[in-house]
């Protein structure tokens, strides 16, 4: 096995020999962080329909989504192997049906008071909604694709947009 060569110390994430680790934020001091994340299921006109009237093999398809959008976000830590485990304050999943789409956009949001931000947490609450939309449509629809899974807000430490 190859040893990492030393690495730009400027790299949060990067020790000086160049392995990853977890960025040490016990310095930083605790603020109110907020993150917001978008994304989207693309879907046949008919899935739509479907999910609308309830009428999927699986049940409640959104509202079994806002909620494993919920856990996921809880459980962050655990999927991304350098994020920090944070006390979430609020964590909140909207999902809307598209006609014109077809499909469903999905909207999640994340809040702490920490030290460092949420912005994996939204994108995780995100994308593991529309993972389970899929999930639960897909008996009905093979042709349903993800996208566009993005950070549209931050709030909180140095670097809000």
């Amino acid at each position: 096995m190859t040893e990492p060569k030393p690495t730009d110390s400027r790299l949060s994430h990067v020790d000086e020999t160049g392995r990853a680790r977890m960025v040490d934020v016990t310095a930083k001091p605790e603020t109110d962080r907020m993150a917001r994340a978008r994304g989207l299921i693309r879907m046949l006109p008919q899935t739509v329909a479907a999910i609308r009237g309830n009428q999927t093999p699986k049940g409640d398809v959104l509202g079994v989504a806002r909620v494993a959008g919920v856990q996921a976000a809880k459980r962050t830590a655990e999927l991304i192997p350098l994020c920090h485990s944070l006390p979430l304050t609020d964590v909140d999943v909207s999902l809307e049906l598209d006609d014109a789409l077809p499909g469903v956009r999905a909207e999640g949001m994340a809040r702490t008071v920490a030290r460092t931000g949420v912005e994996m947490e939204a994108i995780v609450a995100v994308s593991v909604a529309l993972i389970t939309i899929y999930d639960m449509a897909k008996a009905i629809d093979k042709t349903m694709v993800l996208g566009e899974i993005e950070l549209v807000e931050k709030r909180g430490g140095r670097s809000s947009r």
